[in-house]
């Protein structure tokens, strides 16, 4: 038995994820929920001097917003589409059909406007365009939102329905860059108030096909990309807990971001793995919160 599946194990006897039959989907219990929301204290604490505005979205994203983004060009293999029953009375007699004869149902589903949210900033940056120019000193946003990436695994840190909790910063390139070094200096001390390993390296995004690894290549070279690495399942490889990205102009140019002096505007956030995260305590400290050293505990609880 491999390390992930062991950890994963572990996890369903304590009760701290409960297993829904599908890799990466697992309902959490009380204790793995009050983990997560005194590390989102801790993020506030941190945080919240900066003054960021506060928006939380649905797990689900207009369609059209989704197309123009362009997730499906550089990440098909991950989206996940809403559908939806949209047949007439004889389609939904051979829908039951199908059903009670165990073949495929799914054939008359169409896709609905929705589709299930890749990355919590997203919504963010059609929402922000519409109110028009940037104020003088740019924006700052707080987001936290469900997100979905098809990727089953028996990997307890790699679900497929997860949360994450963003600071987005939009701006001149020097507001952005130095937002995101900021956030590099302060990801690694909370995570040494809480015990736990990191290690800052550069990073790409999963990027699909062969013009893919030139993307990937690319954001490596530019170092656009770092991730905050923690030991969850393996020392060796360690998991993305936090991520810090420097998106240059390019959504500011996609949806029409501008400065209040009408330039583009640059954007870069960081993002806060909270299950993950969550992972990382139990793995470090112990399957018992209560057991966990008081150091943590008095960071994490007060």
């Amino acid at each position: 038995m491999d390390m992930q599946t062991s950890f994963l194990d572990r996890l369903f006897e304590k009760g701290l994820l409960i297993d829904t039959g599908v890799d990466g989907l697992y309902g959490r219990s009380g204790q793995f929920e009050d983990v997560i929301t005194a590390f989102e204290r801790l993020i506030d604490r941190t945080g919240g001097i900066d003054g960021a505005e506060a928006i939380r979205f649905p797990p689900g994203i207009n369609r059209a917003h989704f197309e123009k983004s362009g997730y499906m060009k550089s990440f098909p293999q991950l989206a996940g589409t809403v559908h939806s029953f949209c047949g007439c009375e004889l389609d939904h007699i051979n829908l039951l059909k199908c059903m009670d004869e165990g073949d495929d149902w799914t054939k008359e589903q169409k896709a609905t406007d929705i589709v299930l949210t890749p990355a919590a900033c997203y919504p963010l940056y059609p929402t922000i365009a519409k109110r028009g120019n940037l104020p003088k000193d740019g924006g700052l946003y707080d987001i936290q939102s469900y997100c979905f990436r098809h990727e089953p695994s028996k990997d307890p840190a790699r679900q497929q329905l997860f949360r994450m909790r963003e600071y987005v910063r939009m701006g001149t390139e020097k507001d952005v860059t130095d937002f995101r070094q900021t956030w590099m200096d302060r990801g690694v001390k909370m995570m040494e108030t809480v015990g736990l390993d990191v290690e800052i390296d550069v990073a790409n995004d999963p990027f699909f096909g062969r013009a893919g690894k030139m993307l990937a290549n690319n954001q490596r070279d530019q170092n656009l990309k770092f991730e905050l690495l923690i030991p969850v399942t393996s020392a060796a490889n360690k998991t993305a807990c936090m991520s810090f990205n420097y998106h240059q102009d390019a959504f500011g140019t996609k949806w029409g971001l501008n400065l209040d002096n009408g330039q583009v505007a640059h954007t870069a956030c960081v993002g806060f793995g909270l299950e993950r995260i969550a992972l990382a305590l139990f793995a470090k400290h112990g399957l018992d919160v209560q057991e966990w050293p008081a150091t943590v505990r008095e960071t994490l609880w007060g």
